[in-house]
């Protein structure tokens, strides 16, 4: 495959590039500059110089043709776009990006579909509404959406027109609906901060989760290669699928640190206010049309992630402008 990723110089972007540079795939990378900071936490440089950068903003159109044409794309997994805080600040913005840049991928692809065979983009758990807005036990795919925010609000109407694009067009994609995705190189947005944490734990540094209740946590390297996954797995149609991790408490997630760093249960603190979005979400769908997709245990991802900071402390190379 020759794969275009957009935003692909941020934190999900380079993860998704170790797995498909591991497969085989040649990588063209599409952002507006070139920063390759959070790639190289990630990756070897041999892997990054094996990357092609393509500049361009996402909701300019004919670039993103052109570029699809020029270096022969035939798949794209479409990540770029605004996280909560901005879309909540600038509305505008946010729908700019967030939703015009998605329907100038869709045109491109519409235009290109000679070459191109699918898009997989990012959605969000952010379509959920608050968990009160929902009955008890593991919520489908389908459920009705009663997003709190704007985010939220353009993710829906995100996969509404991939459907579209789908029923007009014959046009096949796969939206992804992560929760909170933790790892190295997470650095911004609301869920960012058990990231920030561990960050924090590996320098043995005082850190506090300004949020509590339940969230679903995610291991980068499983959503990674939930992207890569579905970029060729047998699948026609438009359809956007929950992910799911481990569903746990932030009580919970603060004895799993303390297992592992005994110290974390005077340096790490959080607070008792519930993120509104559900956090039960099933992921059966998935696992049965697209997967199935092994899951790395939250202990052990905490692991490899507190692992991964240390080294890098121990190298010089660790950013900590996000913990400051």
């Amino acid at each position: 495959m020759r794969v275009l990723i957009t935003g692909g110089y941020g934190f999900l972007g380079s993860w998704i590039v170790k797995d498909l540079f591991a497969g085989g795939h040649s990588i063209f990378l599409y952002d507006i500059k070139q920063d390759a900071e959070r790639l190289e936490v990630v990756l070897n440089k041999d892997i990054i110089a094996q990357t092609t950068f393509c500049e361009g903003n996402v909701t300019d159109q004919d670039r993103l043709i052109r570029t699809i044409r020029e270096h022969g794309i035939t798949h794209i997994i479409h990540l770029a776009g605004l996280q909560v805080p901005t879309c909540r600040a600038n509305p505008v913005l946010g729908a700019q990006v967030n939703v015009l840049g998605t329907l100038a991928i869709f045109e491109a692809y519409k235009e290109c579909r000679n070459q191109v065979k699918r898009v997989v983009y990012a959605s969000s758990a952010a379509v959920f509404g608050p968990p009160a807005d929902y009955p008890a036990g593991p919520l489908s795919d389908d459920v009705r959406l009663t997003p709190s925010t704007n985010y939220g609000f353009y993710k829906i109407c995100n996969e509404g027109n991939a459907k579209v694009y789908f029923l007009d067009h014959g046009m096949t994609s796969i939206g992804l609906r992560p929760w909170t995705v933790y790892g190295v190189g997470r650095d911004v947005g609301m869920t960012s901060e058990p990231t920030k944490a561990m960050k924090c734990m590996a320098l043995h540094k005082p850190y506090h989760i300004t949020y509590g209740g339940f969230q679903d946590l995610q291991y980068v390297a499983d959503v990674a290669r939930v992207f890569a996954h579905s970029l060729d797995v047998p699948f026609e149609g438009a359809k956007s699928y929950n992910l799911r991790g481990d569903v746990v408490d932030l009580q919970t997630l603060h004895q799993v640190f303390q297992k592992l760093e005994p110290e974390a249960s005077k340096l790490i603190t959080f607070g008792d206010r519930q993120i509104q979005i559900a956090y039960n979400l099933s992921d059966d769908a998935f696992q049965k049309e697209i997967g199935p997709l092994p899951k790395t245990t939250l202990s052990e991802g905490i692991f490899r992630t507190i692992k991964k900071f240390r080294k890098l402390e121990a190298e010089g190379r660790l950013d900590k402008k996000d913990i400051v």
